[in-house]
């Protein structure tokens, strides 16, 4: 592969890499899956059939059964981490924060996030490589970079974080909250697409059987309003 050929790839001058290259270029960069997949769709982008709209509302079913869970935290974010809808856990859990309609903004944008978050810089990451995996997905997406321009004007540690181009689709992961009266609550948190509505996830948190932290969702739903 050629100097002139891989400066025609960064100045977008070359559109058509065959996947040889793609694969070279994932080993000399020594990508992870994620990455490298996430390499591949953005040099063989979707087709797009119709404009994106942002669908800023969740089936009757689904809220139905975000209510049923009275013990866990639950809600759902779209592809821009805006949270749609929440169950009465996941309001007790976030109560009192500012921007907590949209987790990339309350992360980056509320001071109070860095108390919030106990592991902020690996929250702070994962949600920008996570955000990095959504765009993806669709390169064109008309919406994405006014939200990532708003946070980067705004924000140096986003700005940083979102030119390191790291990608991580969500999955399952451990999150440590500090709730004031109650402390430090570490629980388990799972994501699940919602085949019905593309683009939208179902997150739910949720503390292990005997645990500090089950007693202590004990103590926050004390809280729910």
């Amino acid at each position: 592969m050629s100097t002139d050929y891989l400066v025609r790839l960064e100045q977008g001058r070359e559109r058509r890499p065959s996947e040889q290259v793609l694969d070279a270029l994932a080993r000399a960069l020594d990508l992870d899956v994620d990455a490298i997949e996430h390499l591949h769709e953005l040099a063989r982008p979707r087709v797009r059939r119709r404009p994106v709209n942002r669908v800023d509302h969740v089936s009757p079913s689904l809220l139905q059964l975000l209510g049923a869970w009275d013990k866990n935290p639950a809600f759902i974010i779209d592809r821009w981490m805006d949270v749609l809808a929440t169950n009465a856990m996941a309001d007790a859990l976030y109560a009192g924060l500012d921007l907590r309609d949209n987790l990339i903004r309350l992360t980056f944008l509320n001071p109070e996030a860095k108390i919030f978050y106990s592991d902020w810089e690996k929250t702070a990451y994962f949600k920008v490589a996570n955000l990095h995996a959504s765009a993806g997905s669709d390169p064109d997406d008309p919406f994405l970079p006014d939200l990532v321009e708003e946070v980067s004007l705004q924000s140096e540690e986003f700005r940083r974080l979102w030119e390191r181009h790291d990608v991580r689709p969500k999955g399952h992961e451990f999150k440590r909250f500090h709730i004031h009266g109650i402390g430090d609550l570490e629980l388990n948190c799972e994501t699940f697409a919602v085949n019905s509505a593309p683009g939208q996830q179902l997150i739910i948190l949720q503390a292990e059987p005997g645990s500090p932290a089950e007693h202590s969702l004990g103590l926050l739903s004390a809280r729910r309003p």
